[in-house]
């Protein structure tokens, strides 16, 4: 493949444009309040796939019927969060989190009060407009607290949430549907949402790098120097800020964009089939009872929440020591995606069960990486100005495969000769997206190329500020 090109030299940020003083405590304060944020999100978006099997008995539904009402989750996921990117330049971070997590708490009442399928219909819609626009307005508040060359870690725990919402939310959310019947997660999780709001509308805060481009003086930008350790600097490659701002058609239309967006998808759809119908699957088709089903998927949960930790880190430290975005972003995200739609297509056809449970870790696991790194991918290529805008996009389309692929499983389970038949059908053509997608994504994401196009250097690039903290 052909070389990138080389950075701009490195400048050193000035008295005159000081970076904003980077307050330790309230920053990693708010990632911790986001963190527990996405625990929320996923454990909302995972109850409905853990009380599958007693809704659609007690409901007497068909397993297309419930795709359906699980793929309803997508019909303005993808658009709310499209919408809400664009009003992320205009709205405080703090006011679009606490009013997001309220409508997650007020989503879970419907099938409280109307057990039937058009509550569960509408509650899921609800919540799937609410929870769109989730993943990229918390990165974007995180993006605010953290500088250039500091990010990869808080990026790592704000997508671990993801991991730790399965982790924790399984066994708990289990053992209330076990306990208490179905209704009961329902309710458990509202008030946990509503509580969350409550505390966040207290703490949470916007941070102070995401100063307004007209504030801040143009400059010619590349990598700066960034204090990695107490009397030392080292060279990262700049985010754009400043008076640059670049047609969302040539962002759109960037090779890193387009990866980025593909690397998410194909990992979208592992995760959608993970949500919807790997707790079905495991007690079904490998006869588990709840309580080991769910052990299962908090052991999946915990490898990503292992993987995400040390990954993300990782590309922070390759960054600093110069190694290009592309090979320490780019190609370690598409090669999780096809390496995981690999186990995917394998694991239903595999005799013993530790070997078909290991693969199913690796199917449902190693793809999350792929979430982090595609926001800093993009990021890389993006002024700072258009940042929210753009995540959003990027979530919008990133995210299609919910509405997908639940529905198409459930087609394929009652269309096929068996159900076992129609699970490998569906993981079959969850395989071949991933491994395309994963594809596309290693040979188009190339950060320094695509910011030099679109003329992402021009800005002032953010400075990172030393420590010691305020």
């Amino acid at each position: 493949m052909p070389s990138q090109p080389s950075s701009p030299p490195a400048l050193d940020v000035p008295a005159d444009l000081a970076a904003p003083v980077f307050d330790r405590r309230r920053a990693w304060l708010v990632t911790a309040l986001i963190v527990t944020f996405m625990i929320v999100n996923f454990a909302d978006k995972s109850v409905l796939g853990l009380a599958a099997d007693p809704i659609m008995d007690e409901l007497g539904i068909s397993h297309s019927a419930y795709g359906l009402i699980s793929s309803s989750y997508s019909i303005l996921f993808s658009l709310s969060g499209l919408v809400v990117g664009f009003f992320s330049a205009r709205v405080s971070s703090r006011v679009l989190l606490f009013v997001m997590c309220l409508v997650w708490g007020l989503a879970q009442l419907p099938v409280l009060i109307v057990t039937a399928v058009p509550a569960l219909v509408v509650g899921r819609v609800l919540l799937g407009a609410a929870e769109g626009p989730a993943t990229p307005m918390s990165m974007h508040a995180l993006y605010k607290w953290f500088p250039v060359g500091r990010r990869g870690l808080p990026s790592a725990l704000q997508i671990s949430g993801a991991a730790l919402g399965t982790l924790i939310a399984a066994p708990v959310v289990t053992w209330l549907i076990t306990q208490f019947g179905w209704r009961s997660a329902f309710a458990a999780l509202a008030v946990t949402s509503l509580v969350w709001s409550a505390v966040w509308w207290f703490v949470g805060r916007d941070g102070p790098y995401d100063q307004p481009a007209a504030r801040v003086p143009a400059r010619t930008g590349g990598p700066v120097r960034v204090p990695a350790e107490p009397g030392g600097s080292v060279r990262v490659p700049a985010e754009t800020e400043g008076p640059v701002r670049v047609p969302y058609r040539r962002l759109l239309l960037s090779g890193t964009v387009i990866g980025s967006v593909t690397s998410a998808f194909g990992a979208s759809w592992a995760m959608a089939l993970s949500q919807a119908w790997l707790p079905s699957y495991l007690k079904n088709e490998l006869t588990m009872s709840p309580g080991t089903a769910a052990a299962v998927l908090s052991a999946v949960s915990a490898l990503s929440f292992v993987l995400l930790l040390a990954l993300s880190p990782a590309v922070d430290r390759l960054t600093r020591r110069g190694v290009s975005l592309r090979l320490s972003g780019g190609v370690p995200q598409g090669l999780a995606v096809a390496c995981a739609g690999v186990a995917m297509a394998v694991f239903p056809f595999v005799g013993p069960l530790p070997v078909r449970l290991a693969l199913i870790a690796v199917a449902f696991a190693v793809h999350s990486i792929a979430f982090p790194l595609h926001y800093m991918t993009a990021a890389a290529v993006v002024p700072a100005s258009q940042r929210g805008a753009l995540f959003g996009i990027v979530a919008a389309t990133g995210t299609l495969p919910g509405l997908l692929a639940p529905s198409l499983t459930g087609r394929l389970l009652d269309t096929a000769p068996s159900a076992g038949a129609g699970y490998a059908q569906s993981f079959a053509l969850a395989a071949v997206v991933m491994i395309t997608c994963g594809a596309v994504a290693v040979c188009c994401i190339r950060p320094a190329r695509d910011a030099a196009r679109l003329g992402a250097f021009r800005g002032r690039p953010e400075p990172v500020s030393p420590d010691p903290v305020r």
